[in-house]
Formats: structure tokens, sequence, C-alpha cells
């Protein structure tokens, strides 16, 4: 079984989501963690629009990537730049990736539009967490 972890600055958003569908896709073929260099706790509205698509992370906790550092990670994905550049160094043999979206907590305009954000970044790191799984796990 694969070790995953996702990598995002405050483990809120972005991350999250591409927890649930990492989990989601990886079925049981995977261990799927999500962490930050920070934590801010998860964004509500990542929540809404994952349960929109039919994934519950309402459960999910906002990490520090120090609580995984005795992990065996197989794969390390870092979803923003903020988090490759000062991800802290700890010790592992894991590949990395890293694809920077766009950070939906940072959208601006009235509900609508923010909601418009937070569904296509959700969808683009639907797609990403789809082809990841399909070519490193399943």
């Amino acid at each position: 079984m694969k070790n995953i972890l996702v990598l995002c600055t405050g483990n809120s958003c972005r991350s999250q989501i591409a927890e649930g569908y990492l989990r989601h896709f990886a079925g049981d073929k995977a261990q799927i963690y999500s962490a930050g260099i920070e934590t801010h706790g998860v964004n509500p509205k990542a929540i809404q629009v994952m349960a929109d698509d039919g994934i519950d992370i309402s459960n999910h906790t906002s990490n520090n990537v120090d609580e995984y550092v005795n992990i065996p990670f197989d794969y390390v994905i870092t979803v923003c730049d903020n988090a490759q550049e000062n991800c802290p160094y700890f010790p592992t043999k894991a590949q990395r990736f890293h694809y920077n979206f766009p950070d939906p907590a940072k959208a601006i305009g009235n509900a609508d539009e923010v909601m418009a954000e937070f569904i296509r970044v959700r969808d683009m790191i639907k797609d990403y967490s789809n082809k990841f799984i399909n070519e490193h796990v399943a």
C-alpha cells in the first residue's frame, strides 16, 4: 500500500480537497494524508463544495507536516508554491510532485462568485487527483 502526503500552506482548502479526492480514487490501494506548514482549520466552503460532489471531508482535521515525520511516504504532493518553497525538511525517500493550484480562499466577489471559484479549483484538483492515482497507484 502506498503512503501519499499532500502539502499546502495551511491545510485548509486545496490539500483537504486533494486528500478527499485521492482517498476516493485510490480506495484501499493507498493511505492518504494531508498537512500544512501551518494549520488553519478546514475551510467550511471546501467542505461544502466537496459535499456537493458527494465526498464528505467534514471530519478532516488540519494537521502540521511535523506530525508525519515518521511515516514512510512514497509520494509527497505540494499543491501550492508556498508549501513547495517553505516546507521544512523531513527525511523521506518519497517521490515529490508539485502543482500550484489557485487558492480559492482568496477569491473575491459576491457569494456566488466566491463559490464558483471554489468549484473551479475543486474540479481542477479532482482531475489532477484522478490522473495521479491512475498513473502512480492503480
